[in-house]
């Protein structure tokens, strides 16, 4: 059965905050594409997760990550602060649920989140989109993270290990873009992001 609907009246009225979920594994290039989608489009934020690890040259304290102590990070986590977390290569991660509720008050969020802490969102968030960025291969995965300089042989070895299996769960998700070409892949999150604003199901509040 058809519905009927006035269009006008439901492009007029407020559309609810997005949640957008990138997710990969590491050294595809999630981070880098979320901040140049950040960059280049309107009425989206970032939430900002919590992590232990250290803080790389590139990147700073409440921008790209909040970095906390061990102590810090379980004891938000035993208060029940974290809509997702996990640990990954032997650092934790997680996901403050009142900001991200916070956010998505004021518009569409972007998570950059672990294929662990991702899977938790899907569960708690059904209807948010996500997006599994993958490398080319997996050899240029390995290529990407000697390049980085941040990783010695064995914890590359075991990064390449772990992305192995977390690629076998990139067909769960909603869309996928590869990184290949940079430019592209920031083009392609970019059409999945305003394909999604423009889907009239999720105005609707179906799926």
């Amino acid at each position: 059965m058809k519905r009927s609907v006035d269009i006008y009246k439901l492009i007029q009225k407020k559309r609810p905050g997005c949640l957008f979920v990138f997710t990969g594994p590491s050294g595809a290039g999630k981070s880098t594409i979320c901040r140049a989608v950040l960059k280049d489009l309107s009425g989206i934020s970032f939430s900002v997760s919590h992590t232990t690890r250290s803080v790389r040259p590139d990147e700073v304290d409440g921008r790209d990550y909040y970095f906390v102590s061990e102590e810090s990070f379980e004891s938000l986590l035993s208060d029940g602060r974290f809509v997702e977390y996990a640990t990954v290569h032997g650092y934790r991660y997680g996901t403050s649920r009142d900001q991200l509720e916070a956010k998505l008050g004021h518009g569409d969020v972007l998570l950059d989140v672990d294929v662990q802490g991702a899977s938790q969102l899907r569960s708690r968030y059904p209807s948010a989109p996500s997006v599994f960025i993958l490398p080319p291969s997996l050899a240029e995965l390995r290529t990407r993270l000697v390049a980085r300089g941040q990783n010695d042989p064995s914890d590359i070895e075991r990064r390449i290990f772990q992305a192995e299996l977390e690629i076998r769960e990139a067909a769960d998700f909603d869309y996928f873009v590869v990184n290949d070409r940079l430019e592209e892949a920031v083009a392609a999150a970019k059409c999945i992001i305003e394909a999604e604003r423009h889907n009239l199901r999720r105005r609707l509040g179906v799926r």
